[in-house]
């Protein structure tokens, strides 16, 4: 899903064939989608106005990459918000999906391209998930910093 001001799916649709997703499957999965979409939007915002990209450079995070379906998803849904620059980085990806993703940012940052790759958690000692009570309360102190001060969230997160 790509969230923005109008949300959309992006969906391969080779691969949905591929696995015989019926297409009834497929409108009621984005409907369900989209509201989830919608309701961590709201929660995570809490009412703060969306961050305008355009003209600036944006950097895309993500704490490593499969198959990069879902990082393309946000990728695109930068784009759209016609950023000046999207550089795309993260530490760990297989070679493949670094090279599928080459059209959809201006520059990737990726530590390590290990060619025997099976999942992002391998190359984690720790790859618990962040609950959105933790992301509600960084979000909730960042925005209490002056702006450009990070305030040590990071070190105090981990």
């Amino acid at each position: 899903m790509v969230d923005g001001e109008h949300p959309e799916a992006v969906v391969d649709e080779r691969l949905a064939k591929a696995i015989g997703v019926s297409p009834a499957y497929l409108r009621g999965e984005i409907a369900r989608q989209l509201e989830e979409v919608r309701r961590r939007e709201a929660l995570l915002r809490a009412g703060r106005a969306r961050i305008d990209l355009r003209d600036r450079t944006v950097i895309v995070v993500d704490d490593g990459i499969a198959t990069g379906g879902t990082v393309r998803a946000a990728l695109r849904g930068v784009r759209r918000a016609r950023p000046r620059r999207v550089v795309l980085a993260v530490p760990v990806a297989p070679p493949t999906a670094v090279s599928a993703l080459a059209r959809d940012a201006d520059a990737i940052v990726c530590l390590e391209t290990p060619r025997h790759f099976n999942a992002v958690g391998q190359f984690y000692e720790n790859f618990a998930q962040t609950s959105d009570d933790e992301v509600v309360a960084l979000l909730a102190r960042a925005a209490s910093l002056p702006p450009g001060d990070a305030g040590g969230l990071a070190a105090q997160h981990e």
